[in-house]
């Protein structure tokens, strides 16, 4: 790692007196959560067995034609105006011409000069703008795998599948503007269904523009660093190409210099390497593909596809906070996913009780989910359901069943889908409310415990506690300790 650091939290660094400047830009390819690929009836699955999701149009055969699927035009259109950017009227699809072994065709259907759409952006927490420049619709490609030693594996299941690649501006500037555009960019393409964004299964995959250049002076040169996979290894990359860059342009041979040019992150030993020299536009010989009619996109498709939008999870932050009262990390956990955030909101509306909802998901549900206790692994999949839980909060509010019990109940319910008020029963767990044999176990606890009421009526209400403790054991943990302290409170005053 470089002996440069940065001079402050905007990221400039000083080297030999010159205060250098990072230029930022970031290129997403997301996958459109189609049920078949881009140009061809192929259906797709992520870790399928290698080549078997493959037919004449997705393998480049001679003569096979591709047919649009309008499917991907619907979920792209509706990420971009998640984004809020301009839907143009008419693009239409080209060909981006060269040779890899993941492109049996040996050209791209993608869009190069008339994309379908441009401009929007996103406003991050900390109130930066990134602008998009574009998003363009093309094809994936398929898979190269390089570790076999000499050979090198091609696994062409992926090649068609749909994409959408979003282009910033230059906006941003450190490694943690980077991970706060890619995350709200995730979050924005799940809620609106246009991508799952999985990483894992290489759905979601970004490209990283960087080029340094003294204050006040042009941009310098910039370089590509090609898919990374992970927001750890995207800020990694930007740590260590930055500083790589600031002492190459300070290098008084103009041979050390930067250059245009595609590396790769090489995650073990956290440096970038140079991958190849980075083709210009003349290069891939775009040219219209004649195969393919121009995308014409009518004013009531647009507005279909805009009635379609969710409210964003940046908007259900804001509004959980103002209007339920709920704090901002709280708000954060239950937008990360769009099913807990619905989740959530209905079990809200059914109990009107939206702090202790909130608590019971976060604190509750989702560690149940991470854990091996049951089967699901997300809230789509669980048997409990919002109106399940709002019978829960309902008996807690209403004081027939205490904490503890409300677990053991909680816990039976995400194992058995029963009901909260028939587990009660059941188990015999309602808390005990009746004064008398309440106020009974309350004078069996004070009885030989004459100093612990004295520190009571001495303003030491923790002192409490060690009487609370005998009635609890007494009532098999069954009594209602709002009213037991209640009555321990009455009868050490009274005999005052």
């Amino acid at each position: 790692m470089s002996p440069l650091r940065p001079d402050g939290d905007d990221w400039i660094f000083e080297a030999s007196g010159t205060r250098w400047v990072p230029v930022i830009g970031l290129e997403v390819h997301a996958q459109l959560a189609t049920r078949t690929k881009f140009l061809c009836p192929c259906a797709y699955e992520a870790g399928a067995q290698p080549n078997t999701q493959v037919c004449p149009v997705c393998t480049g055969q001679p003569g096979a034609l591709p047919q649009l699927n309008a499917e991907a035009i619907k979920l792209a259109v509706r990420a971009a105006l998640a984004l809020g950017c301009d839907v143009a009227p008419r693009s239409k699809f080209d060909r981006k011409n060269y040779f890899y072994c993941d492109i049996p065709k040996n050209y791209q259907i993608t869009q190069y000069d008339q994309p379908y759409c441009t401009g929007g952006g996103i406003r991050l927490a900390s109130g930066r703008f990134v602008r998009l420049n574009r998003i363009h619709l093309e094809e994936d490609a398929g898979k190269a795998i390089h570790d076999r030693g000499d050979v090198t594996l091609v696994d062409l299941n992926r090649a068609g599948v749909p994409l959408i690649e979003s282009v910033t501006e230059a906006d941003l500037q450190t490694p943690e503007d980077a991970a706060a555009y890619l995350t709200a960019l995730r979050e924005i393409l799940i809620y609106t269904g246009a991508s799952s964004a999985d990483m894992e299964k290489g759905e979601f995959r970004c490209d990283v523009n960087i080029s340094v250049h003294p204050e006040g002076e042009e941009w310098r040169t910039k370089v590509e660093i090609k898919n990374l996979n992970s927001f750890s290894n995207v800020q990694a990359a930007i740590r260590y190409e930055v500083p790589r860059q600031i002492l190459a342009w300070e290098s008084p041979d103009p041979a050390d210099h930067p250059v245009q040019e595609t590396r790769l992150y090489d995650v073990a030993a956290g440096v970038t390497r140079s991958m190849r020299k980075k083709e210009g536009e003349a290069d891939y010989r775009y040219f219209p593909d004649p195969d393919l009619p121009p995308i014409l996109v009518p004013a009531a498709f647009i507005e279909r596809q805009r009635s379609l939008l969710p409210e964003l999870p940046a908007a259900r932050r804001e509004r959980y906070q103002r209007d339920l009262g709920l704090s901002e990390y709280d708000a954060g956990v239950l937008t990360l996913q769009r099913a807990v955030a619905d989740f959530f909101e209905a079990t809200a509306r059914l109990s009107g009780q939206p702090k202790e909802a909130c608590n019971w998901i976060t604190n509750e549900l989702l560690r149940a989910l991470s854990g091996d206790e049951i089967e699901a692994t997300c809230i789509d999949e669980l048997r409990l359901k919002p109106f399940d839980l709002s019978e829960l909060l309902g008996l807690l509010a209403a004081g027939k069943v205490g904490g503890g019990a409300a677990r053991q109940i909680f816990s039976l319910m995400l194992t058995s889908g029963r009901a909260a008020g028939e587990i009660l029963v059941d188990l015999g767990l309602e808390q005990i409310d009746d004064e008398e044999q309440l106020s009974e176990w309350c004078r069996e606890a004070l009885a030989g415990r004459a100093s612990v009421a004295a520190e009571v009526r001495a303003g030491n209400l923790k002192a409490i506690g060690a009487l609370m403790g005998p009635v609890m054991a007494a009532s098999g943990g069954k009594a209602n300790p709002t009213r037991v302290r209640e009555l321990l409170l009455r009868l050490i005053h009274d005999a005052d």
